[in-house]
């Protein structure tokens, strides 16, 4: 429990910037009752109710646009190259779509060229990239660390580079030509969503998780959930399985019957770290008889359209910490035109929002995607002075 309650901790300084939790001092307060000779009990009840205000608070209406307000004008008649990792992935393609949008508005050029989850195509496409002779690059869902060596030709051609989902934190990615990855805190994603499973199970959740460690974000926020499930006194982790986004419709059906043979009805609860595996769990489960109340499944990232049509059928799917893809497009195309224009990158991070049954039809939900209703193009306009 105690392990569970300094996780829980670090989703503070997020949930503070809400305005609306208990302070830090709460939180102590709990990690104390927790420890040698506080009241076990107490103290996973006193947690389950405070866990509940997070996931509470994660699921509320978008609120009023935090990003910036003010920047350079469009720069204009770039070029732009973006290196997708894979664009049968929900989250990559979501990106592309919004850049593309935003790149429209601003004047640029764009052209994408796609990895389909290859490591030798992604250094290929790397190479028919920088002969395009590109004014800035954009990598969408890629690894900035293991691609480092690749980008250096970038670099040392002054090409200013972005990213989206390529590092386990949002910024600057050190050691990298990477000047910005444009995410959502993908630690926060992670310890939302396992949350989010144990409120829902009561503190009772046997959990299996799937992630793909071929990318470190994916380990990163994989781990993150672990860490949250291991400290539940209630709560099992019972596997961590590894499967390759790129191989999931190869992989995951015989990994969901396996599974189902090991564990049967104890398996509960399914966390992965992107919708896309319960694309081919669940038909699994619909074959093999499972109610669609017996095993849930939550997502630490993407929110698919598939995704938001098992959430709101009530079909395995409960909760998807979506991104709002459409709206990191627009915040790659403002913090490349901020680096040709000189400037530094915001550093904004979009607050996390967890998709369910009660606000699917929120904020886009109704077009399958999560779109926030904060006004996001009207104020990157602005700022860029386009009409």
């Amino acid at each position: 429990m105690r392990g569970l309650l300094l996780a829980w901790a670090g989703a503070w300084a997020w949930a503070c910037a809400w305005g609306c939790m208990p302070s830090m001092a709460a939180a102590q307060d709990l990690i104390t009752a927790a420890a040698p000779g506080g009241s076990v009990a107490a103290s996973a009840s006193s947690f389950l109710a405070e866990a509940k205000r997070i996931v509470d608070a994660a699921s509320r209406p978008t609120t009023p646009w935090s990003g910036p307000r003010a920047g350079p004008r469009a720069q204009p008649g770039k070029h732009i190259a973006v290196i997708a990792e894979d664009l049968r992935n929900g989250g990559v393609l979501g990106v592309v779509d919004g850049l593309l949008e935003a790149a429209k508005v601003i004047g640029w050029s764009v052209k994408v060229f796609d990895a389909d989850g290859l490591p030798d195509l992604r250094l290929k496409v790397l190479e028919s990239a920088l002969a395009s002779h590109p004014d800035g690059l954009i990598i969408a869902g890629a690894d900035a660390h293991a691609l480092t060596p690749a980008l250096r030709p970038f670099a040392d051609r002054g090409i200013p580079i972005v990213g989206w989902h390529v590092a386990a934190r949002a910024g600057p990615v050190p050691g990298t030509p990477v000047a910005m990855n444009v995410s959502t805190d993908p630690l926060e994603v992670a310890r939302v969503t396992a949350l989010a499973a144990i409120v829902q199970s009561g503190g009772h959740a046997d959990v299996v998780i799937f992630t793909d460690s071929n990318f470190r974000i994916a380990q990163d926020k994989a781990d993150a959930m672990a860490a949250v499930v291991r400290g539940c006194s209630g709560c099992t982790l019972l596997d961590m399985r590894d499967v390759a986004i790129s191989r999931s419709q190869e992989l995951m059906p015989g990994t969901t019957r396996a599974l189902l043979a090991r564990y049967g009805k104890r398996w509960n609860f399914a966390l992965a770290i992107n919708d896309i595996y319960f694309d081919y769990a669940a038909p699994v489960l619909t074959q093999a008889g499972i109610p669609d109340g017996a095993l849930s499944m939550l997502s630490a990232g993407d929110g698919s359209e598939s995704a938001f049509l098992r959430i709101r059928t009530g079909t395995f799917q409960t909760g998807s910490v979506a991104e709002p893809l459409n709206l990191h497009g627009w915040q790659l195309i403002d913090e490349m035109n901020r680096l040709f224009a000189g400037e530094s990158v915001t550093n904004y991070v979009v607050p996390v929002h967890l998709v369910t049954a009660e606000n699917v039809n929120a904020d886009g939900g109704d077009r399958l995607i999560y779109d926030p209703a904060n006004g996001y193009r009207d104020i990157y306009r602005h700022i860029w002075q386009r009409p």
